[in-house]
């Protein structure tokens, strides 16, 4: 059974699968990996979901806030054993009852189209494609999304 937990980018579980997620990302992103991974940086995200199964950390997201009513998704992870079973899924989906109850109407988000699975979590999660947005706008393996949220 899975169980989700709220915490912040200290944790030591999110920290871990970080590393693992960047691991497979500078393979994925080639030489574009030290642009990536400078707007990647996690020392002070407030707000984290960790998904376990039993007693081991599984996967991962975050948010951060982006612009005044509006947050950015970042770090999806889930270990490669746990793959293929809708936890990725589920931590977007409590990311995004967190940033609900944050009162922001607006989810953003950027991936890479060397990353097919994530591009189609994200479609399949109702997030819609727009223009690369800030760093990214240059950037032609970049995909960004958007996800209004619905905060009655």
């Amino acid at each position: 059974m899975l169980q989700f937990i709220r915490t912040n980018s200290q944790n030591k579980d999110f920290k871990f699968l970080v590393e693992k997620l960047d691991a497979e990302l500078k393979i994925l992103d080639g030489d574009e990996h030290l642009f990536y991974s400078q707007l990647n940086k996690t020392d002070d995200i407030k707000h984290v979901v960790l998904a376990f199964e039993n007693d081991l950390c599984v996967g991962c997201g975050a948010i951060r806030e982006y612009e005044k009513n509006g947050m950015e998704v970042k770090r999806m992870y889930v270990l490669p054993t746990h793959r293929n079973k809708g936890i990725a899924s589920m931590v977007l989906k409590e990311l995004e009852e967190w940033a609900k109850e944050l009162k922001y109407n607006l989810l953003v988000l950027e991936t890479g189209l060397k990353q097919p699975a994530a591009m189609h979590l994200y479609a399949m999660s109702g997030f819609a494609i727009i223009p690369n947005y800030g760093k990214y706008k240059e950037m032609g393996n970049s995909v960004c999304y958007k996800k209004m949220l619905n905060n009655f």
